[in-house]
């Protein structure tokens, strides 16, 4: 009996041993995003030639690595809450009466050009496609510019709510 208990107590010893174990090297950090998002007003129109060059804000550092996206405002849906803003990632591109419009976008470290093209004059648009469109704009760090996101899911991965976007003059 006495060599029953003893192997029970060495067993559950090795067992409460082998539990413990070594941990290994500690897990990588947490990923630190810090992206940034802001929205700008934009006006196309013959004088700027459908086109408008929007200079990063100087309180936002862009990498030449880093993404750049752009969303276009397409409207609101109601929500519990109020509106709920619709956004939709550029280019984005409309079939209208006079042929095919796009909006698009391109980029340097310093600064975005948005910009309307068609395969038709431009200045037959109305006003609905051309005056106080909103642009939201974010620069995402690159390890993260692969990933194809919707406007909420960029703020949620950035933890940007809306109240932080800031609002650039037209």
């Amino acid at each position: 009996m006495k060599n029953l208990f003893l192997l029970l107590a060495i067993s559950t010893s090795i067992l409460i041993t082998s539990c413990e174990g070594d941990q290994g090297p500690p897990g990588a950090d947490g990923i630190n995003i810090l992206g940034q998002v802001f929205e700008v007003t934009v006006d196309f129109t013959p004088g700027n030639g459908f086109s408008r060059l929007v200079t990063f804000p100087s309180n936002i550092e862009v990498f030449e690595s880093d993404v750049v996206l752009v969303y276009l405002l397409e409207g609101t849906t109601p929500g519990n809450g109020g509106p709920i803003d619709i956004w939709s990632q550029l280019p984005q591109t409309y079939f209208v009466n006079q042929g095919t419009l796009v909006y698009t976008f391109d980029h340097t470290f310093l600064d975005v050009m948005l910009f309307l093209d068609g395969n038709f004059d431009l200045s037959t648009l109305g006003p609905v496609y051309t005056d106080d469109q909103v642009f939201r704009i974010a620069i995402v760090p690159s390890e993260f510019g692969s990933i194809d996101l919707t406007m909420e899911e960029l703020l949620q991965v950035l933890e940007i709510n809306s109240s932080q976007i800031e609002l650039l003059p037209n």
